[in-house]
């Protein structure tokens, strides 16, 4: 082998290694953002979980209730219920972590309070 082929080969194992290290770079940020993103849906899902065991009654899992469609009239008297019932839900599903707002709806709050979901609940 001629050393200037010597020289050459080097230069390609050296640029190889380059495209690797920076490959490799790329595979430890993706990791990065998966065990963060995995982090975070199971903070999410133990929040979830003691809310759904909080407010579940165990017989209600055993033997769910379909809902059975309702007269018109009652269903007329309870609309003023529901939307003051359906404030009082997301109301409560703010104070329990939870994003109400349109942009993270249904997402664990990690920062504190959002302003978008504050606007909402003041509207």
């Amino acid at each position: 082998m001629e050393k200037k082929n010597i020289f050459v080969l080097i230069q390609e194992l050296e640029t190889q290694m380059g495209h690797i290290h920076s490959e490799l770079g790329g595979l430890k940020l993706v990791i990065k953002e998966l065990l963060e993103e995995n982090h975070r849906l199971s903070l999410e899902n133990e929040q979830l979980r003691k809310i759904l065991k909080r407010e579940v009654n165990p017989a209600e899992l055993e033997h769910p209730v379909a809902s059975m469609p309702q007269p018109r009239a009652e269903q007329e008297d309870q609309e003023e219920d529901v939307v003051g019932e359906g404030y009082d839900n997301l109301a409560r599903l703010y104070h329990e972590g939870f994003h109400i707002c349109n942009v993270y709806y249904g997402h664990l709050r990690t920062e504190g309070d959002c302003l978008f979901c504050l606007s909402f609940l003041n509207k």
